[in-house]
């Protein structure tokens, strides 16, 4: 099959965005674009990679990232959450258990993005994120089937991003709009991007990186408002402030205080400032501390202090704890880890609200919010990679207490397969099972998903 009986294949399966509510119109029977190309993939390798040259060439003025660019993301996934009983509160009756129906949830997200040319030192940046629902059987926390077990990804779109920048002073990049933002490992503020709609804020983040001054980056910004990834709005005033300085090849140190002061009294609960100290090597497979060729040390130590902040509804302080060791031997990396997060009553939690937290404390996202009793989480981690790093398998054991140790909520299994076919495209497949004891309810969730992006 040559590149241009591919393009013939790709046009009678075209993705046709007809709506502002979403696309691919329901009488429409066509493959998703992403299952089509990944399938084609395949089957033609050499073909598809004359396609994608040509794609590339045509989405990016000159030089991306400089000159301008189209960007296109196509994410289509199955979700399957299957549940134990769980508690019901229903209106003027009284709580009790009950089994949700199975949730089945095949939807797909589109972005299409367009980043403009460099204009003495200016740049602009817009972008449009909607998700069609093709199975719709699933409570989406906005569509009104509380029957179902819960995804997340409700059927909308949004303006995801729309923020201008400008770079004309040295190593300085002033950036205001709508956009993402992502510090450190995403655990306080992030763009919970595991979900089909991210997270943006309407912000102002000013990025100083200065690399001959001990390697030092500053984050120090101002957000407005929150756009959440089930496309609600929460009003906020929040400052925040990270700063990150290069140990050598031994890792980072970062201090960071961020003042989340929430101005809705529906959200009053998640009002909170937190100061921290973070000392790692470790940010995505990979990184360690090399002792050979083929070996490395890995660790993370890290401390957190919050408490009440202008509109909280309790009175407290609490901590957080976050120790990790490991190793990276030949194509293998081995974690050990401990995370706590303090808390001593209801709404007296150490708590996270704009942190990226289904990628802490298990992928069946049963402790999205902290139990009022805090949660220790004790896990192992295994992550290998195969056919020159194309692959990635990973698995992951937690073991979740109280914050004493003394409670244990529950053991979750967690499994994940990637494959990459060269830089565009990708598959996914990943499980997740929590085997509940005192905590919440048995969960397994099972997902796969195709991805291009350009």
């Amino acid at each position: 099959m040559d590149h241009r009986s591919l393009l013939q294949v790709l046009r009678n399966h075209h993705l046709s965005i007809n709506n502002v509510g979403g696309f691919m119109p329901r009488q429409q029977k066509k493959i998703p674009l992403s299952v089509a190309l990944l399938t084609l993939s395949v089957a033609s390798h050499s073909a598809l990679a004359g396609v994608t040259q040509e794609v590339e060439d045509a989405l990016n003025f000159y030089h991306y990232g400089k000159n301008g660019a189209v960007k296109i993301d196509l994410n289509t996934r199955y979700e399957n959450v299957n549940q134990g009983d769980v508690m019901t509160k229903p209106i003027g009756g009284v709580p009790a258990k009950q089994q949700p129906d199975t949730a089945n949830a095949v939807t797909s997200r589109l972005r299409l993005g367009l980043l403009s040319p460099v204009f003495h030192g200016l740049q602009g940046y817009a972008e449009y994120e909607g998700v069609y629902a093709m199975d719709s059987n699933y409570n989406s926390t906005v569509n009104g089937k509380s029957q179902y077990s819960t995804v997340a990804d409700p059927y909308v779109s949004e303006l995801d991003q729309l923020w201008l920048s400008y770079a004309g002073f040295a190593d300085t990049i002033i950036k205001g709009g709508r956009q993402r933002i992502k510090l450190d490992d995403d655990r306080f503020i992030g763009n919970v991007g595991w979900r089909q709609l991210e997270q943006t804020y309407d912000s102002v983040l000013i990025t100083h990186n200065n690399q001959q001054l001990f390697g030092l980056t500053v984050n120090v910004g101002y957000m407005g408002n929150v756009k959440t990834f089930t496309s609600t709005t929460e009003n906020i005033n929040a400052p925040i402030l990270n700063v990150n300085y290069k140990l050598g090849d031994y890792g980072n140190l970062v201090g960071y205080g961020y003042w989340l002061g929430y101005t809705e009294q529906e959200n009053y609960n998640k009002s909170n400032q937190t100061y921290g100290l973070r000392v790692t090597n470790y940010q995505k497979p990979g990184d360690s501390f090399k002792v050979s060729d083929n070996y490395g040390l890995l660790y993370t130590a890290e401390w957190s202090i919050q408490s009440d902040y202008q509109n909280s509804l309790q009175k407290y302080t609490v901590n957080r704890f976050n120790l990790m060791g490991g190793l990276t031997a030949h194509m293998f990396t081995f974690q050990g880890a401990m995370e706590q997060l303090d808390g001593v009553g209801q709404n007296k939690t150490f708590i996270t609200p704009l942190g990226t937290n289904h990628a802490f404390q298990g992928w069946a996202d049963l402790f999205l919010v902290t139990p009022k009793d805090g949660i220790r989480d004790v896990f192992g981690t295994m992550i290998t990679s195969l056919d020159k790093g194309s692959v990635a398998l990973t698995g992951v054991y937690h073991a979740f207490y109280d914050d004493t140790g003394s409670v244990h909520y529950g053991d979750e299994w967690d499994f994940m397969a990637t494959k990459k076919f060269g830089k565009h495209y990708s598959v996914l497949a990943k499980y997740a099972y929590y085997n509940a004891d005192q905590y919440n309810t048995d969960t397994q969730k099972i997902w796969l998903q195709g991805n291009i992006s350009f």
